[in-house]
């Protein structure tokens, strides 16, 4: 008989680390052998009842500031190995953030209190959702700008910070602002890329990832990169930050030119934020995902056009794998716009795509939400770094787990596919996502796609994790819309 697993749930008071320590701490503890479950978090509401759901519910009442440690393993030294891991990770956080304070210092206004007025001009908010707002708020009070990576803040909440930052003359970045990049200093999931004279406001995380990186592929550098919120240029925000941030830009001397990158926004609000960009000295281009606009790699190329920057060949690994006939579309996207560029290109080739993120009826694309099973039949495209997917795990930049399952469920289906992926370099992201990728590719079988997003100088380096892959027999793109289309070549050409 195999013995029933061993569980460890503990609560601690006085201990707190951003979502994504947790979750890197969630998933290297899950990888260590005889370890079952793992969930490091913040013991929130959300976080309490996916605890409750894999079995692994306090017995004690939590609340929000305390942190949630529950752990299954296959027997009791498993158990303790992996407690004792959890610890290790925590401490060397505590170690690396520098000598302790007598009086920890445990919100943003006391941080900013207790530091001269010279002290730093940008705060970092990564608590969860129910407390970013009133952090948020001290920093703005405090006359700081901020970069709100938490998500789960509510619309309304979202629209007074924004405009409580105007007023002050500071900005918000967020909530749910995965990147950044101000005066070279990366925060969130950035990838390194040089300094220089173009400056990006993006409502989109792996948006602002892949334009900065294609420019430094062409040897054009970013002065900044500003991230707004994914909801920024919605109806219900109206471009509120987009506007600052464009404004702040004009007025950067080392900014000599703007690219605005955003997945697809609503119409009046893309109005109203061209007839601002119009005012401004320095020129702005759009980026902004839409029908007539579907691929980010020209908005580059007509940037650099301009420019008078020669367009480089983006860099490519080619493969012979080809697709069987019948094949049909599966895409596993970490990042939301990149999936959404995706939708864009095929889905006039293509016609129904099943996703969990569709666009926009508006639009005037058929892309069909109406099947939430995923797995189903038909060309699908997953977003697997949408809220709904990463509730207490990491990011898929980070953990792959959920595409790796997906690619084998695929393989084991027996239906015909041409599979396209993204995988996302830079900070914060996986250290080597083609160490568990490229076997996996091997073992599918399946023809398949990848949009590389990254640098040569990226801890993880461009060419060495597109060799691996393309060993494993995937065909690789530095630019997703050209990999994209390459999908959609093979899947013409299997007809």
């Amino acid at each position: 008989m195999t013995a029933a697993p061993v569980r460890h749930v503990s609560l601690r008071s006085g201990v707190y680390a951003d979502s994504v320590r947790l979750m890197q701490v969630s998933r290297d503890v899950g990888a260590r052998e005889g370890v079952t479950a793992v969930l490091v978090a913040m013991a929130t509401p959300l976080n309490l009842e996916l605890a409750a759901g894999m079995g692994l519910a306090p017995d004690e009442t939590a609340s929000g500031d305390q942190l949630l440690v529950a752990v299954t393993a296959e027997d009791d030294d498993a158990l303790a190995a992996a407690v004792a891991a959890v610890d290790a990770a925590l401490a060397a956080r505590e170690r690396a953030a520098g000598p302790a304070q007598t009086v920890p210092l445990r919100t943003i206004g006391a941080g900013l209190s207790a530091l001269d007025t010279d002290g730093p001009a940008l705060a970092v908010v990564s608590v969860p959702g129910p407390y970013a707002v009133a952090e948020a708020a001290d920093a703005i009070a405090a006359g700081r700008s901020v970069l709100v990576f938490s998500d789960g803040v509510p619309v309304e909440s979202e629209v007074a910070l924004k405009r409580a930052a105007h007023d002050a003359g500071v900005l918000v970045m967020g909530p749910d602002c995965g990147t950044a990049i101000v005066s070279g200093l990366a925060l969130g999931f950035a990838n390194v890329v040089r300094r220089g004279p173009v400056g990006l406001v993006a409502a989109s995380g792996t948006g602002a990832q892949q334009v900065s990186c294609l420019l430094d592929t062409a040897g054009v550098g970013v002065s900044h990169v500003l991230g707004v919120g994914g909801r920024d240029l919605s109806e219900a925000v109206g471009g509120l930050a987009t506007l600052d941030a464009l404004a702040l830009l004009d007025a950067d001397p080392a900014t000599e030119r703007v690219l605005l990158v955003s997945k697809p926004p609503a119409p009046s609000v893309a109005s109203a934020v061209a007839e601002a960009a119009a005012e401004l000295s320095v020129p702005v281009r759009s980026a902004a995902l839409s029908p007539a606009t579907p691929d980010l790699t020209a908005a580059v190329e007509g940037l650099l056009a301009e420019m008078g920057v020669a367009v480089p060949e983006w860099p490519s690994r080619t493969s012979t794998r080809t697709a069987a006939p019948g094949a049909v579309l599966k895409g596993f996207y970490a990042g939301g716009t990149l999936a959404d560029e995706a939708m864009l290109l095929a889905a006039p080739v293509l016609g129904d795509i099943r996703s969990n993120t569709p666009l926009r009826p508006e639009l005037g694309l058929v892309v069909d939400p109406s099947a939430p099973d995923l797995s189903a039949r038909g060309h699908v495209v997953v977003d697997f770094g949408d809220d709904a997917l990463t509730v207490g795990r990491a990011h898929p930049m980070i953990d792959p787990t959920l595409r790796l399952e997906a690619l084998a469920r695929v393989a084991a289906s027996g239906e015909p596919a041409v599979v396209l992926m993204d995988v996302v370099l830079g900070h914060g992201a996986d250290p080597d996502p083609a160490a568990t990728l490229a076997p996996a590719l091997r073992a599918a079988g399946l023809p398949a796609v990848v949009a590389l997003v990254g640098t040569e100088a990226d801890p993880q380096g461009w060419s060495r994790q597109a060799d691996a892959l393309a060993a494993a027999g995937a065909h690789v793109f530095a630019s997703n819309a050209q990999a994209t289309r390459h999908a959609l070549d093979l899947l013409g050409a299997a007809r």
